[in-house]
């Protein structure tokens, strides 16, 4: 007889091999390649090539008409922000977290919004509880809607039999990692189970117009578990973020095909489940009595949302031969840049210091406006004076100590005009116009030395 044959596949990339190796030559990881059996189609094949089929029409681009798409609202406006409207019709949306953050429960309660529409109908499927368990979680909540319909099952041909029985709006699998395709014989949540898995209800979602959406592990570095083809083959990637032992729960948008990337919505995490939060610029913001040294007051851009955030500095004398750089929710190795440029153009010498930065409430920021608020908040931890009273600081800091503008400038200080700010350290060029109505004062900077001026209380 002849012996079946194996293929090596790769965990993290799902590149496939005919032998085993150390490392995969596609992704570079190391001792990644898992033994696996070939699929039937291909051992039967022979490496015969398919049958001709008939050629596809092709279309020009600008004869193609225009269709306004129709979306489902969640019936959640923080929710429905970090879709870019609500769910799509078709669209498939992939949701990570760490365990026990709240993926299931948020899901559970968008579900039982959506289920009190006569519009719209749903199926929840749980591949990793049983109903009871589901339905104990519901009355925890308090969910309105108990006739929630439900379907425990991991065969991924089962579940869209029945998805094409009750024909839902919206389909939640929970999780995609559970789930198995008859067609292979490798074990759930294998590279090419997850691939095999994902490809058969994308192509259903694409066929039937019902919205899905897929919860998915993660591995320990916050990433979600299975191969990056995962997420390349769906239109939406949420991320589920929050600090270790807060309340506040955030989702962001990593890709998005049908709104803007790094949208994102807050939560706070209540007895009765997720709690949308209406205004989360005040929850991010210390409530000091006094004004403290090492704290200044930033506005951000998260996707679409101009958002204020605490920017902490401590700076303290280095103990041993090596001065530490420790940051959270922001770039170590660009906060080692900025304290050269301080040095060289601030004449703010950091060498023989130990420099802490955290963003207050577990956010992180990507873009380059903390630059500023954080090169002044480790100047005012030096020097032990707090920065002035009810100021918020934007800016990008040059390698020359130029204090160059960010985008969307007149939006963040309307922001910090609207949570009660009076004065504002900003790059010239964000200078509002006179035509703008910013109740606000504006002080304009050029350089890094005339902001640690302005820091230090000169004038």
């Amino acid at each position: 007889m002849a012996r079946d044959r194996k293929q090596y596949v790769c965990q993290q990339c799902g590149a496939r091999y005919p032998q085993w190796a150390g490392q995969c030559m596609d992704c570079g990881a190391w001792n990644s390649l898992a033994e696996q059996a070939a699929p039937a189609a291909a051992r039967s094949s022979g490496g015969r090539a398919p049958a001709a089929t008939m050629a596809p029409s092709v279309q020009i681009l600008s004869q193609v008409a225009e269709e306004a798409v129709p979306r489902a609202s969640t019936g959640m406006r923080e929710f429905d922000r970090v879709l870019g409207g609500g769910f799509v019709p078709g669209g498939v949306v992939l949701i990570g977290g760490d365990p026990g953050i709240g993926k299931s429960t948020l899901l559970l309660q968008v579900l039982a919004a959506m289920q009190g529409d006569a519009a719209a109908t749903t199926l929840y499927v749980t591949g990793e509880e049983s109903p009871s368990q589901v339905a104990l979680r519901a009355h925890r909540l308090g969910l309105p809607q108990m006739d929630l319909p439900v379907l425990a099952e991991t065969g991924v041909e089962a579940i869209v039999a029945a998805a094409e029985g009750a024909r839902p709006k919206l389909l939640v699998v929970d999780s995609i990692q559970t789930l198995h395709s008859e067609a292979l014989e490798s074990a759930a949540g294998s590279v090419s189970q997850l691939r095999e898995s994902a490809s058969q209800l994308v192509r259903y979602a694409k066929a039937s117009g019902c919205a899905i959406v897929l919860v998915g592990h993660v591995t320990k570095e916050g990433a979600i578990a299975g191969p990056r083809v995962l997420e390349h083959m769906v239109d939406t990637v949420l991320y589920f973020e929050h600090d270790a032992g807060s309340r506040f729960r955030v989702v962001r948008a990593v890709k998005n095909r049908f709104g803007a990337v790094n949208e994102l919505g807050v939560f706070a995490m209540e007895d009765s489940g997720l709690r949308e939060v209406s205004n989360p610029s005040a929850i991010f913001l210390s409530g000091h009595g006094e004004p403290v040294a090492g704290s200044a007051i930033t506005v951000a851009l998260q996707g679409s949302r101009p958002m204020l955030l605490e920017v902490q500095a401590l700076v303290d004398a280095a103990q041993g031969g090596n001065p530490r750089r420790v940051t959270q929710g922001t770039d170590a190795s660009r906060l080692a840049m900025l304290i050269a440029v301080l040095n060289r153009h601030g004449g703010v010498a950091l060498a023989d210091q130990d420099v802490f930065a955290n963003i207050v409430g577990g956010m992180r920021i990507t873009e380059t406006s903390a630059d500023l608020p954080l090169l002044l908040a480790a100047v005012s931890s030096l020097r032990g004076r707090p920065l002035p009273e009810a100021t918020v600081i934007f800016g990008e800091v040059g390698l020359a100590g130029e204090i160059r503008p960010v985008q969307q400038g007149e939006e963040r200080l309307r922001e910090a005009a609207k949570q009660g700010f009076k004065q504002a350290i900003v790059p010239t060029a964000n200078k509002p116009r006179k035509s703008a109505g910013i109740d606000i004062a504006v002080k304009p900077v050029k350089r890094l030395a005339e902001a640690v001026a302005l820091a230090r209380g000169e004038d």
